[in-house]
């Protein structure tokens, strides 16, 4: 773990931070002010920036690259192979699968689910998950498919299964979802 003797990460106790997964890994980064709460897991090869935080009971798979200042909730799972920006936040219960791009100062509410297999177990398929662009907001319980792209500055709202992209600034909701002109207030980046 690479970390600077003055602002050394915290953490917990009962965390894993540097699980091999496979000859020749290497161990996780973990940035300056960074906090790993109990029964995190974080594999080796991961590289997370300053102000990195996580939620108990997080996991984050191999090959996956976060920015500064992300927040990786409670019992959320990153399950590798993802790049994340900088400011991001996921909420309890968030899934992001392989294969997925966030950008920054983007929201992941409780439980939303990404995918990156179009038919599981049912054919082969090129795993490809979404890509959520700068200051897209995606609300509790909602469903990203694989290979969508939310475009910056979209706002989904919970409940929603996004089966299409979504435009810049485009509200979606429903199941499947619709595109709708955002809402006034919605406009602007996140502030997280």
């Amino acid at each position: 773990m690479n970390t600077d003797a003055d602002e050394s990460p915290e953490i917990a106790p009962t965390a894993t931070v540097g699980v091999e997964y496979g000859p020749g890994s290497s161990p996780p980064s973990i940035g300056d002010g960074s906090v790993v709460r109990a029964g995190t897991i974080i594999y080796d090869d991961v590289s997370a920036g300053p102000g990195f935080q996580t939620g108990h009971h997080a996991l984050v798979r191999e090959h996956t690259s976060l920015g500064e200042d992300v927040l990786v909730g409670t019992q959320t799972v990153i399950d590798g192979n993802t790049v994340v920006g900088n400011g991001v936040s996921m909420q309890t219960g968030v899934y992001v699968p392989s294969e997925t791009d966030i950008g920054d100062r983007v929201f992941l509410g409780p439980n939303a689910t990404l995918l990156n297999d179009m038919y599981p177990v049912r054919s082969d398929y090129q795993l490809t998950g979404p890509t959520l662009k700068d200051d897209a907001s995606i609300g509790a319980n909602a469903t990203v498919l694989p290979n969508v792209t939310v475009g910056e500055g979209a706002f989904v709202a919970a409940g929603t299964v996004v089966t299409e992209d979504v435009p810049p600034e485009t509200l979606a909701i429903g199941t499947p979802a619709v595109h709708r002109e955002l809402p006034t207030e919605l406009h602007g980046g996140n502030n997280l």
